[in-house]
């Protein structure tokens, strides 16, 4: 066996108030090796994975000894730049808004080329092949925009392409799988097992539990800081399989059908273009959609199809370049700034990344309660009440609501943001991809939720999402989008079970064909 290019051991990290992250977590990887960690929300999986950069989060303090190519690696002594490679699991916070795609790719290929390959040419083909590995364009039209301009799922893979320039020893990858659809996923899963076989040794921290079986050696659970099971990653899955879910492929009610029932949503002929320099690149074409009122529409598609733009252009977050965006019969307005304060409150958006919107360091409380003040014009001590009541509703009781986000599980800032999006009194409630990165076991929960307050609150949904069990546990019907352009429509039961174009039954398969088209013959 090769020696551990890793080794851990005896980690633990505990925050200043002595809460324990990490307790006494060894492990070792060795070049061409991939451990996955793995673990529900709040497990340590991160921390971990940090940790190994020499990185911790504000008021953490490590203690064990981790070495990475024979060499400590502390806080205060961090791995020698382009050792380690880190993939992180929400791509947006570390790539730069202001510079262009392809001058950051370059910098990067120079700053990492091997002696006698910087030349022009090379740095063009290295670009050029990382993209290619990853599955994007190697463009110009790509290579001219900015990141903001690229779907959750592009950016991710741009992160991973920026990790293969590096030419590092060691790849951390934090869910990297995170709003994927199963043909990315796949691809994904196709680019670390080669990376392994090239030598590098892998780390993923992953909830993604058919990613861990396709390309993991060995697996290591966490709970609550501390190793459950470590071991072939065959043998521990056997014995830690999460519990099973139920899918149900029927609509999401037995309600009668929507003919008679008028539209509480209304899109016509819905136009949106991004730019790309003083060029504008059209990414959806002429969208239709509709939907009555306590229903749920799920728009599916693959990485960069348009289904988050399209759910801008619905919440006003980007204005369209045609076409029209109706409310109970209203028009809306093109944009977030020329809405009134009714019209914003009615119409509500749960992001994919709910630490991006809030405030690391104010009281999760107090931004709850802004939404209230601002939309609904409560008094600030009525706000904090009605917000308090609406967190405790989605299970954030009193000891959750006076702390910080940054302190906060993803499952729990989730249904926080869900919270907050409540408080508005929302006729349309948007949902983007908002179980991604979150484990099985919290997944579950966050869509029980959501199911639950649908029926009691008679909520209308759009739900943006690759993943085939949100559909089924929610859909009353599904669009399938592809390149901006709606390819197949109908109702949940019809496309979950007998979807006519092939994209629609790649996307919407159950992920237990995600072991064997990743098994096949490249």
């Amino acid at each position: 066996m090769s020696p551990a290019l890793v080794r851990v051991t005896g980690l633990g990290a505990r925050t200043d108030d002595a809460k324990l992250l990490v307790d006494d977590v060894s492990f070792a990887v060795a070049a061409g090796q991939v451990l996955a960690v793995i673990g529900a929300s709040g497990s340590g999986k991160t921390t971990t994975g940090r940790a190994l950069l020499g990185e911790t989060g504000p008021g953490v303090r490590l203690t064990g000894r981790i070495e990475i190519a024979d060499q400590p690696v502390t806080p205060d002594t961090p791995p020698p730049p382009g050792t380690v490679a880190y993939v992180p699991q929400q791509p947006a916070a570390v790539l730069n808004p202001v510079r262009r795609i392809g001058a950051v790719l370059r910098e990067i290929a120079h700053r990492h080329a091997a002696p006698g390959a910087s030349g022009r040419a090379q740095l063009r083909r290295a670009v050029a092949d990382a993209l290619a590995r990853v599955g994007l364009p190697n463009g110009r039209e790509l290579l001219r925009r900015f990141p903001h301009q690229l779907s959750g799922g592009q950016q991710q893979r741009l992160v991973l392409a920026h990790a293969l320039l590096c030419r590092a020893r060691l790849l951390i990858a934090d869910e990297p799988t995170t709003g994927q659809d199963n043909l990315n996923r796949v691809d994904i899963a196709t680019e670390l097992r080669g990376l392994a076989t090239a030598g590098l040794a892998v780390v993923l921290l992953s909830h993604d539990l058919d990613l861990v079986r396709l390309v993991a050696d060995r697996t290591l659970v966490l709970a609550h800081g501390t190793v459950r099971a470590t071991g072939p990653t065959a043998e521990v899955l056997a014995l830690h399989r999460p519990p099973a879910t139920v899918v149900d492929d029927r609509p999401a009610d037995g309600d009668p059908p929507d003919r008679d029932r008028p539209p509480v949503l209304r899109v016509t002929g819905l136009v949106a273009r991004h730019r790309d320099g003083t060029r504008r690149h059209t990414v959806l074409h002429g969208i239709d959609a509709g939907l009555t009122a306590g229903r749920c529409l799920a728009v599916v598609g693959r990485s960069g199809s348009g289904k988050t733009t399209l759910a801008r252009c619905i919440a006003g977050l980007h204005r369209p370049a045609g076409g029209t965006v109706e409310l109970d019969g209203r028009r809306l307005a093109a944009s977030l700034d020329r809405r009134s304060r009714a019209d914003l409150a009615a119409v509500q958006y749960v992001f994919q990344d709910p630490r991006a919107s809030f405030h690391p360091y104010r009281p999760l409380l107090d931004q709850v309660a802004r939404v209230a003040v601002r939309l609904r014009a409560l008094e600030t001590a009525t706000a904090r009440q009605a917000a308090q009541a609406v967190l405790t509703r989605v299970g954030l009781t009193g000891e959750f609501t006076g702390r910080h986000p940054e302190r906060l599980s993803g499952g729990e800032l989730q249904r926080a943001a869900l919270a907050r999006a409540l408080l508005a009194r929302p006729r349309l409630l948007i949902c983007d991809e908002i179980t991604s990165g979150l484990d099985v076991g919290t997944q579950d929960r966050i869509l029980d939720l959501v199911g639950q307050l649908r029926r009691t609150e008679e909520l209308t949904l759009v739900v943006i999402s690759h993943d085939r069990e949100v559909v089924a546990r929610l859909a009353d019907h599904v669009v399938v989008l592809d390149q901006g352009r709606i390819v197949e429509h109908g109702t949940a039961a019809d496309l979950l079970t007998a979807g006519r174009q092939p994209l629609t039954r790649a996307l919407l398969r159950p992920t237990d064909h995600l072991i064997t088209r990743a098994s096949e013959p490249l």
